[in-house]
């Protein structure tokens, strides 16, 4: 026996001196049970999105696209990893999760939206023989989210190996405290864990700089030390400088462990006089909220897919993303850090009293320091966070205890990181406001959603306040950015939303006489709908026509011009709006059989002058200024042929599509990386034969992709579609659809075809 005992304790002080940190992808080879069917799948997984959303009788219901849920175990075998700890961390598992080594449970974790990692090592194998990981999601509770949550382990999993000293998980924290004349003070806080039985000494080494660490047995200890950057590149949204830091865990001279960092250098100041500065210079903050599913690949979050989604609201102008009403991913964040984008990372929906019947109430008080810290740990780096938020118009909001419960959940991040402002989004749906002023003054800035109109009062009352809209009606654009722009303590406004969502279904929507009346929230829902049509970019990737104008308003000396009708309200129906609608309007001029009928067209532009022309006639000139909110707005006799918008310069057109011709198929990039995670999104366009999108098209198409890639998604903009959007069927809807493709472990080529009552259209992507 002692022999067995000399033997084990050598095997893992060898491992111990030779094994640092390392995080190891853990995506592939699992196998998947639901509903007493076994399935192979690699992550990121949603096993909702593989199926059609029960309209009116899904168990998730109105608020989660009317889709099933339920209860699925993830299995995988694998090796015994040489390392004095292994662990497994799960960037997301939706929900309630337990995780099982070998038949003996290792952790659990409760809300499906922060990261966890569970210590598996006492559980292993220490022979050869496989582990085996098995991981339960039970996300049969319904409902317990207002939005599409989506089911499974829809992020990432990582096999995580260290020797028993090591620098802690997101140990490493590093602030510029100072930056000014020329340089910038960079201070870093390392942690150190010993996870061993004795007093292990030890050196701390960031750049020249050494520091001593003396960590007793099973505890950690912090060091901290500065060092100067001059001339530093500061990071904005107009120039995402990045910096990394390397730090080195040595003890007996010998490197043991190591990690590198990626940060920002960046200062931000906010104050009801000057507004909200950043590195100097005065910025308005023009954002949007988003939710955390990635369209038509549900809840699967996949780092191409999160990068595509900041990329959008980047490209649709922009400058600040709100994560509502959950944290988001690593990936996300890296994006919003490379891309330039700021950030509000929310933590809660809710709180203590419920929303829906199994939310996050059912859990807070057990782990709301847990997920906060969560949290705050893992994003404090990013250069992106410029404030965390608490939580989402809490139902308790009139109970003076919530100021208690919002003292508490501040308090567990200033645990963390004290280096940014607390905010969260307050409503009334009532004459009651005034009331939460108490609550406003646990805040550094205060979220107004869609209550922004009690500026003016609110700032005579509390001079001090900083407030922001951190939610607003997608229709109020113009009267939202007046506010910003006029008032310094308003330092932005948030619309909802900037993508289009699963869930929440019918938000958003407008429809036509003899359809169902009335709002997503209405006894029974909105069964016909599984998502909210209230972004300005679709889930296809397409501008809506509000998209342009509000990045005309926000850009201070903007040179775009942009045209798009109106659709006439009587052309399909009576149009009836939501309170989240704008009135439909597309970048069409095909209305076939409304010829000699007014029609509406609207040009958007800070040129103080337009004229319209149609089929190179002169249809008239108007001015366009503050006073008519940036727009210029012609009626007129519709006529098929083309229409044109000059101004300042430039001219922009829209003509009458013929009939279809083909099928026009775009890709957003010609090479993918192969090894089965990264993504080519495809837009699918039915063109005339001069190449104009025919916007009535609606073609039915069946995709394939064979070779070096796989088809994840097939699916277009219409929420009222129930064909699941991984199936290879689409119909194309106002002349569009997007297709996803995968990448697979081989390399070479990825050969896509769509089939339809057009020519077959084909595609040649490239994987390496």
């Amino acid at each position: 026996m002692m022999k067995f005992f000399t033997t084990i304790l050598a095997f893992l002080l060898t491992i111990e001196l030779s094994a640092q940190s390392r995080q190891t992808l853990f995506d592939d080879g699992w196998t998947f049970t639901h509903d007493g069917k076994t399935i192979s799948v690699n992550l990121p997984h949603d096993w909702d999105i593989y199926t059609q959303p029960n309209s009116g009788k899904g168990a998730t219901g109105t608020g989660g696209g009317w889709y099933e849920a339920g209860k699925g175990e993830y299995r995988k075998q694998f090796s015994t990893p040489q390392a004095g700890i292994v662990k497994l961390h799960f960037e997301g598992v939706y929900q309630k999760a337990e995780v099982f080594i070998n038949g003996q449970k290792a952790g659990q974790h409760g809300y499906g939206y922060t990261p966890f990692t569970v210590d598996v090592t006492p559980y292993l194998n220490k022979d050869k023989q496989p582990n085996e990981v098995l991981v339960k999601v039970n996300n049969a509770e319904q409902p317990n989210c207002r939005w599409y949550s989506g089911s499974g382990i829809y992020r990432h999993v990582w096999l995580q190996t260290m020797p028993l000293l090591h620098i802690a998980e997101n140990g490493v924290f590093v602030t510029t405290p100072e930056v000014a004349d020329g340089k910038a003070m960079v201070q870093v806080k390392v942690t150190v864990e010993n996870a061993s039985d004795q007093q292990r000494n030890a050196t701390v080494v960031v750049g020249s700089r050494q520091m001593m660490v003396t960590v007793p047995a099973h505890e950690s200890k912090e060091v901290t030390t500065t060092y100067t950057i001059t001339n530093p590149q500061l990071w904005s949204p107009e120039h995402p400088y990045l910096y990394t830091t390397h730090v080195e865990l040595k003890e007996g001279g010998a490197t043991i462990d190591s990690k590198s960092v990626k940060h920002g250098v960046r200062t931000f100041t906010y104050d009801a006089e000057n507004g909200f500065v950043l590195n100097g210079k005065n910025v308005l903050i023009n954002g949007a909220c988003v939710h955390h599913d990635d369209g038509v690949l549900g809840a699967m979050a996949f780092d191409a897919a999160e990068i595509r989604k900041v990329r959008l609201m980047k490209e649709a102008g922009f400058n600040l993303i709100r994560t509502s009403h959950n944290p988001t991913t690593r990936a996300f964040l890296d994006a919003c850090d490379s891309l330039g984008m700021l950030v509000i990372d929310e933590a809660f929906d809710g709180w203590r009293t419920q929303k829906n019947p199994y939310d996050y109430s059912t859990m807070i008080d057990s782990c709301y320091r847990e997920d906060i810290h969560a949290m705050v740990d893992r994003d404090k780096n990013h250069p992106c966070v410029i404030s965390w938020s608490i939580g989402n118009e809490v139902i308790e909001r009139k109970d003076i205890r919530v100021v208690y419960t919002a003292r508490q959940l501040k308090a567990a991040i200033l645990e963390i990181d004290n280096t940014r402002p607390v905010t969260e989004a307050l409503c009334a749906w009532d004459r009651d406001w005034e009331i939460y002023d108490p609550h406003f003054e646990v805040l550094d800035i205060g979220g107004y959603n869609y209550m922004i109109h009690k500026h003016a009062s609110d700032h005579q009352r509390d001079p001090k306040r900083v407030m922001w809209q951190t939610e607003s009606y997608p229709r109020d654009a113009f009267r939202n950015w007046a506010v910003v722009n006029d008032f310094p303590y308003v330092i932005g406004d948030i619309v909802w939303t900037g993508l289009d969502y699963l869930g929440e279904s019918g938000i958003g929507r407008y429809y036509y006489t003899g359809e169902r009346e009335g709002e997503s929230w209405i006894e029974g829902g909105q069964p016909e709908w599984h998502g909210a049509y209230c972004g300005d970019v679709d889930i296809t990737g397409w501008r809506k026509p509000i998209s342009h104008y509000r990045e005309m308003l926000w850009s201070a000396s903007s040179p775009l011009l942009y045209m798009a009708v109106k659709e006439p309200n009587g052309y399909i129906g009576e149009i009836k709006q939501t309170s989240w609608t704008v009135w439909p309007t597309w970048e069409s001029w095909t209305w076939k059989g409304w010829e000699g009928k007014p029609i509406e067209v609207e040009v958007y532009t800070k040129q103080p002058e337009v004229k319209l022309y149609l089929n190179g006639q002169l249809v008239g000139t108007k001015q366009v200024n503050r006073a008519t909110e940036f727009k210029a707005v012609f009626t007129l006799p519709y006529q098929p042929g083309e229409l044109r918008a000059e101004a300042g310069g430039q001219s922009v057109t829209l003509s009458t599509a013929g009939e279809p011709a083909r099928l026009r198929l775009t890709p957003d990039k010609q090479v993918m990386q192969s090894g089965g995670q990264d993504l080519t999104y495809v837009t699918v366009e039915v063109v005339d034969s001069k190449g104009n999108v025919c916007p009535e098209a609606a073609i039915a198409c069946e995709a394939s992709v064979k070779g070096a890639g796989q088809l994840l998604a097939f699916a277009t903009a219409d929420f009222k579609d129930t064909e699941a959007t991984t199936s290879p069927r689409v119909t194309t809807w106002k002349g569009r659809a997007l297709l996803v493709v995968r990448s697979n472990k081989t390399k070479g080529k990825a050969q896509l075809s769509i089939k339809s009552a057009l020519p077959t259209a084909a595609l040649t992507i490239q994987s390496r």
